[in-house]
């Protein structure tokens, strides 16, 4: 567990480190941006390293321990989640429609993903690792609102862009979930 918490504090910190020291921020410069991306990675490897273990380096998976007992149709309500997930994150880049209703369409992409993680995991080390990462969602929402105003809010987005978003999502979480199953965490029940 403590790998996931390491990796938990290397990814807020790095992400939070522009919004509650900006002036600290922009004296690293362009060169900030990378040391940023390298934390963030770091973090990332932690929290894989502390949810899997790692046989290579000798660090042990987090110990299950049980706290709830996920029902089985909570499976079905995941993958929905999880498309949602999917397509708001493409939405995000390709400035779809609900980008004029959802403010910060990657942070509410990780919320839902979160979420749908924790319904589908009751164990201690799951609670923490995605409800650590769903708690860094919402605070990053927050500090974004209090300290930038929004924006004009993009033009309505061409058909074709709503169509490439959601073939986007559908293809992606086609691959992600071949990769869970190929993991042995196999995603459709």
């Amino acid at each position: 567990m403590t790998w996931i918490v390491l990796g938990l504090a290397l990814w807020w910190g790095a992400h939070l480190f522009k919004r509650v020291a900006p002036g600290a921020r922009a004296a690293l410069g362009d060169p900030g941006k990378g040391l940023m991306a390298v934390l963030i990675l770091a973090g990332i490897v932690l929290m894989v390293w502390g949810w899997r273990g790692s046989d290579w380096l000798g660090i042990a998976a987090a110990e299950f321990i049980p706290v709830w007992e996920p029902p089985r149709f909570l499976i079905h309500a995941n993958n929905l989640l999880m498309l949602f997930a999917f397509y708001l994150y493409a939405a995000s880049g390709m400035k779809t429609r609900i980008t004029r209703v959802i403010r910060h369409p990657q942070l509410t992409a990780v919320k839902t993903w979160a979420v749908a993680h924790l319904l589908v995991n009751g164990d201690l080390a799951a609670i923490v690792l995605f409800g650590g990462i769903l708690a860094w969602a919402v605070v990053s929402v927050i500090l974004i609102n209090r300290a930038e105003p929004r924006g004009p809010l993009p033009e309505p987005a061409p058909l074709g862009k709503e169509i490439g978003a959601v073939v986007g999502a559908v293809v992606v979480m086609g691959v992600v979930m071949m990769i869970h199953n190929w993991l042995g965490v196999p995603p459709w029940g």
